[in-house]
């Protein structure tokens, strides 16, 4: 199956969204796409300060884009050519149209809100559903690398009126600078809807305000990611509170300092009966938490993806108290921060570019085709989505209709994937949301490219992809070999990638044609995304083995981390290694030299049984073990 084809949208507003205001009145009108029929709120705002710094907010994770942007050089390009140096118009004519390539869609039709047919752009608008019991707007930034939703609560309206159903909204940077100067002691009113004459709209805001038409050509890699954070996020997680102060703490930490090497993760320190406690690397700044004391199996969990949290800086004010969300291995950290009539969804991701990083992340996501094919799992999801229509928000425990919870959740997991059902983090409940009017087909946005749709295919024969070697490198990452037989090239290709602390790839080689003629300026190929995937999927199938005795019988080599934090703050670490019939034992403070022990056995059992052992001791003696999870 190759990659899916751009989804095409055409969105239609009567007028772009205005703020009118008077001197003791204002009114925020925003405009919703008027092809999704009669969907609106109305009413009194009761807090409108935070209204203004949830939106603005919101606004900051929409407009991010942390990818790497070339300098502009055409002003000294055109410099050099008057002074008659080397720089041909040739170069200059590239560049200009390199840039406008790159930034010409984020630029077009964005400044000034002109009713104007848009210029085409690769992303959706704020997708606003206005429910029973609140008012919620979603966003996906600019890198594919964030996702948010807002949920204003009814409480917050005064004298609400609403028509329920879900459209786009015009969430230009205009009106979002509007809003940023809202005046917030005076009375304010929003009207959102899709009704509003464009005469209106220009009598209010005092300019001719015609109605905007725009015509989308959505990549399947946007909607891939839009749909598969969601799908992520109705996955099991280890979940722990946090006080606002520990927020802030943690945003003035990031605010005030810069990482100048790797890894810049956000560790969590979860200890049953204690706060959370969070480390910020690579300075091991440890923050002591302030909420309430966390209840599960001890865990470090490593997450990537922090300096996105600075977005959140506006909404201290009014934050009541913060959730982190932790899941497996690559997936999304959810935080979920409680404004009171108001709850802030962010989803952070661990890349700026979603790329071969996320096809291993998201692959767990993705329902096989002989689940989809025995027909129960999509039975399962029909009846499902007509009871969230019919009765609105509901936990998994009442729409599991008699099946299994991993049935249930795999079907609802499906509809968010066909952009039919949202989950609501906040909450821990279902509910509907029609992102588009017709489904999408799962299908076509499960590969996000054809080298990745061949990844697959080489997956799906049995033993064509295989990891040979994992080589653990001590402060740097992990080397990972492997063999692909290819049989549709007749050949065995030996592709190998390096993985760094924060879970990147910094290195990487294959010996197939396409590496040896472009490397990896073409980006990774299907050999290398193949042995991603495997490696992937071999680490989870071990990590679910080794709780077993069998499991532990099949284990020959084996790396763990274990971590203890002292009374006077110093974390001790642990590492044993297990190496056929040899153990490796390292230890010491992190931050000085370790200790290095190796220990022989006569056979791989007794090695194997000493290693078992060993982590046994650790974790009595009040080690966690690290590697458990790391999202």
């Amino acid at each position: 199956m190759t990659a899916a084809l751009a989804r095409p949208i055409h969105l239609r507003y009567a007028a772009p969204s205005e703020l009118a205001a008077a001197p003791l009145h204002s009114s925020v009108r925003l405009s919703l796409d008027s092809a999704r029929g009669p969907v609106g709120v109305r009413g009194t705002l009761r807090d409108a300060a935070l209204f203004r710094d949830a939106m603005a907010a919101l606004a900051t994770i929409l407009e991010s884009d942390l990818r790497y942007k070339g300098r502009d050089r055409t002003a000294y390009l055109a410099y050099l050519m008057k002074q008659g140096k080397k720089a041909t118009a040739a170069i200059w004519e590239a560049q200009k149209a390199f840039l406008e390539g790159a930034l010409g869609d984020d630029a077009a039709g964005q400044g000034d809100g002109s009713p104007a047919r848009r210029k085409a752009s690769g992303a959706l608008d704020p997708v606003l559903t206005v429910h029973p019991d609140e008012v919620s707007i979603e966003v996906f930034s600019r890198d594919e690398s964030a996702y948010a939703r807002l949920a204003f609560s009814s409480d917050l309206f005064e004298g609400r009126e609403a028509a329920h159903g879900t459209a786009f909204v015009d969430l230009s940077p205009r009106i979002v600078e509007q809003i940023d100067r809202l005046r917030v002691y005076a009375k304010v009113e929003l009207d959102a809807g899709a009704s509003r004459a464009a005469g209106d709209a220009g009598r209010d805001s005092g300019r001719d305000s015609g109605p905007i038409e725009r015509s989308l050509e959505v990549p399947a890699t946007w909607l891939r990611g839009f749909l598969q954070v969601q799908s992520a996020a109705t996955l099991p997680a280890v979940s722990c509170e946090l006080a606002p102060i520990d927020l802030y703490n943690a945003l003035f930490v990031l605010r005030t300092r810069k990482a100048k090497k790797p890894p810049r993760g956000l560790r969590f320190e979860l200890v049953p009966g204690k706060p959370p406690r969070l480390l910020l690397e690579p300075w091991e700044i440890l923050l002591e938490g302030h909420g309430p004391p966390y209840e599960g199996p001890p865990r470090v969990v490593r997450t990537f993806g922090r300096q996105r949290l600075l977005a959140l800086s506006r909404l201290l004010p009014h934050v009541r108290s913060a959730r982190a969300e932790l899941r497996g291995p690559g997936l999304p950290v959810f935080w979920v921060l409680d404004l009171g009539r108001a709850t802030l969804t962010v989803a952070l991701t661990g890349w700026t570019d979603s790329s071969w990083a996320s096809a291993a992340s998201f692959d767990a996501l993705m329902p096989s085709d002989g689940q989809r094919g025995a027909g129960a799992i999509d039975a399962l999801a029909g009846r499902q989505l007509a009871l969230l229509r019919e009765r609105g928000p509901l936990p998994l425990a009442a729409l599991a209709d008699g099946a299994r919870a991993e049935d249930a959740r795999a079907a609802l997991q499906l509809e968010c994937l066909r952009g039919r059902v949202l989950y609501d983090v906040a909450r821990r409940v279902y509910r509907p949301r029609e992102l588009f009017a017709e489904p999408v087909d799962e299908r076509e946005i499960r590969y996000s490219s054809p080298r990745e749709a061949a990844a697959h295919r080489l997956l799906g024969a049995p033993g064509a992809v295989r990891p040979t070697k994992v080589h653990e490198i001590a402060g740097e990452g992990t080397e990972i070999h492997g063999e692909v037989a290819d049989r549709e090239a007749h050949r065995d290709f030996s592709p190998r990638f390096t993985m760094d602390l924060e879970g990147r790839v910094s290195d990487a080689w294959c010996s197939c044609p396409t590496f040896r003629r472009s490397g990896l300026r073409e980006g990774p190929c299907e050999h290398m995304i193949a042995l991603r995937v495997a490696y992937a999927r071999e680490r989870a199938e071990r990590d679910a083995l080794r709780q077993t005795a069998e499991g532990r019988s099949l284990i020959r080599a084996e790396t763990r981390t274990y971590v203890r934090r002292e009374a006077s703050g110093a974390e001790v670490v642990y590492r044993v290694s297990l190496d056929d019939r040899v153990v490796h034992l390292s230890w010491g403070a992190r931050a000085e030299a370790p200790r290095h022990q190796r220990i022989w056995f006569d056979t791989d059992g007794e090695a194997r049984d000493a290693y078992f052992k060993r982590l046994d001791a650790l974790t009595s003696s009040g080690f966690v073990d690290a590697d458990a999870s790391s999202a």
